[in-house]
């Protein structure tokens, strides 16, 4: 019986189709009955001649001509990568590291956080125009309270003399206690202190800086102890009871920040304003090690690769407006990697591209550019934004155009400005994977997880994605890895190395009571 009844909607279904079918092959008949038709045409090919696709024409085959150079393969960025390991292993060494453009410095931080750290720690975080403060309450089981505040750093001041900097860190330090009621604590805060410009460390709380990057550029700082500096700035005043602990990089702190929820992290990423990378590196691999060998045998290691290329490592890629961007900045001839993939130079990438296709008269017709010849007119936020558009759409193209005083700009034209904006951005994406990949593979982790903060990967809507695959294809199949946004890595990781500090402090005295 259920065997008839199979049949029988079987029947069914078929009857269906055929009546379908039957409808649809009527209906051509009707067409083809009231029309003439040409030798070889038909009701489909009438049909798909109705679509019109969207045609190239001249000018933009010249604007694609034009931006030629900022166009990476694959063997280019392979190239990248190979020459950033061979970088990596330069700044290592004790006989290639003072010509190295990757200096490699040693952080003295070895111990990664394992959940049981508790109580209260301090940290700043001062690595770009602003500086935050915050207090860090740590409870058992991972569990934490945390409030912070942002201290504004005025133009003169990051251009003034060292002293005035520091001093007035000092104060926002003294007006964060106050305001939170931490003078009322009978032992000395420990506080872990993120200063995110190139510096050689020394110890764990010395610190010298190489060289400021960022807009940054104070008087009687570089190759001085940053640590003393602001030890001395709060001695000056002497109304905060503040012990600065540690001084690490904003890497670290991303690292530090992420290896507290997941034991897989070996690698902390920036790319915000600038970039950089630290990594978990084995110590007899440090030639620059000068601490003792005992456990655990690593440490994590600072690159400073926004350098890289400053030996001409990229000159083979850089292309005539990364060169005008390097002439205009506080820092010609350094930091070559940062001013090709970071924040604080991609918006002004494409505005010197722009404007090259406004001397050649291939965009914006009759429209006040005056706006794009201001150097810093066209601010990287304004390339997340244009790319956040969905393709054939430039509502948020033209709202930022409209900023820059051009509110008629043409649909070609906006297609031309997204275009040029993904170009530097996936460039920008494709060498960080690099450097990524480099390490890795320097590392020979098979299962890695990688820690991410700063502007560029946050905001930027396609950035993640440029990353992780890029970071698959050179990396190949039997290595593992994910990338984990570090949420407020360079302030909550300083926090918890003053923390893993103070654990480490309290084994030490436990183990010599015993």
């Amino acid at each position: 019986m259920m065997e008839q009844i199979g049949e029988d909607v079987e029947a069914s279904q078929a009857r269906e189709r055929l009546s379908s079918l039957s409808s649809i092959l009527i209906n051509q008949n009707k067409v083809r009955a009231n029309r003439n038709f040409k030798r070889g045409e038909s009701v489909t090919s009438i049909q798909m001649s109705s679509y019109q696709p969207t045609i190239i024409t001249e000018t933009r085959r010249n604007i694609e001509d034009l931006c030629r150079d900022l166009v990476v393969n694959n063997d280019h960025i392979h190239c990248v990568e190979q020459r950033m390991r061979v970088a990596f292993n330069q700044g290592l060494s004790v006989g290639g590291n003072e010509k190295a453009s990757v200096k490699c410095f040693p952080t003295y931080v070895r111990y990664l956080p394992n959940g049981e750290e508790t109580g209260k720690f301090l940290a700043l975080d001062l690595g770009g125009t602003n500086f935050r403060v915050l207090v860090m309450d740590i409870e058992p089981d991972k569990k934490f309270k945390m409030d912070s505040k942002v201290f504004a750093i005025p133009q003169e001041i990051m251009e003034g003399p060292g002293t005035q900097l520091f001093d007035h860190i000092a104060k926002c330090l003294a007006e964060f206690v106050q305001e939170k009621n931490l003078q009322e604590e009978t032992e000395k805060l420990p506080l872990g202190f993120t200063f995110s410009f190139p510096c050689k460390q020394e110890g764990l709380a010395v610190g010298k800086l190489t060289s400021w990057t960022k807009g940054f550029k104070c008087d009687g700082v570089e190759g001085e102890d940053v640590v003393q500096l602001l030890k001395q700035a709060l001695a000056r005043r002497g109304d905060v009871n503040i012990e600065v602990c540690a001084i690490l990089n904003d890497t670290t702190g991303c690292l530090m920040s992420c290896a507290w929820k997941n034991p897989k992290c070996r690698i902390g990423l920036i790319i915000g304003t600038g970039t950089n990378a630290c990594y978990l590196e084995d110590i007899e691999n440090v030639e620059l090690w000068d601490g003792d060998l005992g456990e655990p045998r690593h440490v994590i290691v600072n690159t400073e690769w926004g350098a890289f290329g400053d030996k001409g490592e990229l000159d083979f890629i850089r292309t005539k407006w990364d060169l005008a961007i390097d002439e205009l900045s506080l820092n010609p001839e350094k930091q070559i990697f940062e001013k090709m993939i970071s924040g604080m130079y991609m918006g002004e990438l494409v505005r010197q591209v722009l404007v090259d296709m406004v001397w050649e008269g291939l965009m914006f017709k009759d429209q006040n550019t005056d706006s794009l010849f201001e150097q810093g007119a066209f601010q990287t936020k304004f390339v997340s934004k244009i790319e956040s558009d969905q393709v054939g759409d430039y509502s948020k193209c033209r709202k930022v155009m409209s900023v820059l005083g051009m509110p008629d700009t043409s649909d070609d034209d906006c297609s031309a400005v997204r275009y040029i904006c993904e170009l530097v951005s996936r460039r920008a994406g494709f060498m960080a994977s690099a450097g990524i990949t480099a390490l890795l593979k320097k590392m020979d982790y098979h299962d890695v997880v990688v820690a991410i903060d700063g502007s560029v990967f946050r905001y930027h809507p396609h950035f993640p994605n440029i990353m992780r695959s890029r970071i698959a294809q050179l990396m190949g199949v039997e290595y593992e890895f994910d990338l984990m946004l570090s949420t407020d890595g360079s302030g909550r990781g300083a926090a918890l190395v003053a923390a893993v500090l103070k654990n480490q402090v309290q084994a030490m005295n436990n183990g010599a009571l015993k």
